[in-house]
């Protein structure tokens, strides 16, 4: 099975701590790198995961609050300094690029690479991003200011070809993509060779659900009905679900619900608030309602 990994590299939230970082997270999917969000601090905890920085391509911000962004113009400026060369794409809400051009033009002036934006709308769940291996869509959240949460969807891989049925029927190199992709295949003889008997399905697509930061929204629940992964912020426990309603946010146990009812396959919760010495009463919580549910850290690396 190719690799579909999740990095946590900071799941704390506005307020860095020693325990800590702000947030941001790497998926590899095929040996591809993509970012989601880029607190400060997210560049050391690139190098503490030994991801390749030469991998990483297209970074998605989910809003433009500091805990999110804080780490970007750091990054871009290291970038440079290595010497890159190839373009990085960044996606996010209205506003990101006119916030980080002047910040360009004074502190990595001369970039050897291109810095492309691409802003999307919160207003609805859309494709914002496709290859050959994956589909990327905006999840609409509900917070202080326009956010959004991504669905990363793994496109479905060719079926794998029987290589001792392909030479019992003589199948030439030239129909092997047809028949991997569901083609069936005709002899000289005219015989018809059904699809399934020469190949073997490949295993189903995955798919990672990130929402953060948000108050409890039962609406996206259909966006990510499903998933084989879904990260879901906790910033609050249930004794402070006032404090998660007054500033956006949720509690444990209502990232739990969100879950369950989207029949998700894990859940790892984050962007615990910075009164929490212990997260585990936010575990035990969530636990009651979802019991597949982990704590992320710092530097946690998860299988899809």
């Amino acid at each position: 099975m190719e690799k579909f990994q999740v990095h946590i590299l900071g799941c704390g939230s506005a307020l860095p701590t020693t325990r800590h970082f702000s947030s941001s997270q790497v998926i590899n999917l095929r040996e591809k790198l993509f970012m989601i969000d880029c607190g400060e601090g997210a560049q050391l905890q690139l190098r503490k995961s030994k991801l390749k920085f030469s991998r990483l391509n297209h970074i998605f911000i989910s809003h433009l609050h500091g805990d999110h962004v804080f780490g970007l113009i750091g990054l871009i400026s290291t970038f440079g300094l290595l010497g890159r060369t190839a373009e990085l794409h960044i996606f996010s809400p209205a506003g990101l690029e006119k916030l980080f051009s002047p910040l360009m033009d004074f502190f990595c002036y001369k970039l050897p690479f291109k810095v492309i934006f691409h802003e999307f709308s919160s207003a609805e769940s859309v494709i914002i991003f496709e290859d050959r291996t994956v589909e990327v869509h905006t999840i609409p959240l509900s917070h202080r200011l326009p956010c959004c949460g991504f669905l990363f969807k793994e496109k479905k891989l060719p079926n794998h070809l029987k290589r001792d049925m392909a030479d019992f029927y003589r199948v030439s190199m030239s129909h092997y993509n047809l028949i991997k992709n569901g083609a069936d295949f005709t002899t000289d003889e005219g015989e018809v060779i059904p699809n399934e008997r020469l190949t073997i399905p490949s295993y189903d697509p995955r798919s990672y659900a990130y929402c953060s930061d948000t108050r409890y929204v039962p609406k996206i629940i259909p966006l990510i009905d499903g998933v084989n992964l879904l990260f879901h912020e906790a910033t609050f426990d249930d004794n402070d679900i006032a404090r998660a309603k007054e500033t956006y946010h949720s509690t444990a146990t209502q990232a739990a619900m969100i879950a369950r009812d989207a029949h998700v396959g894990r859940l790892i919760i984050g962007h615990f608030s910075a009164r929490y010495e212990d997260e585990t009463p936010l575990l035990n919580e969530a636990q009651q309602t979802f019991q597949d549910t982990l704590l992320a850290y710092e530097n946690m690396c998860i299988d899809v």
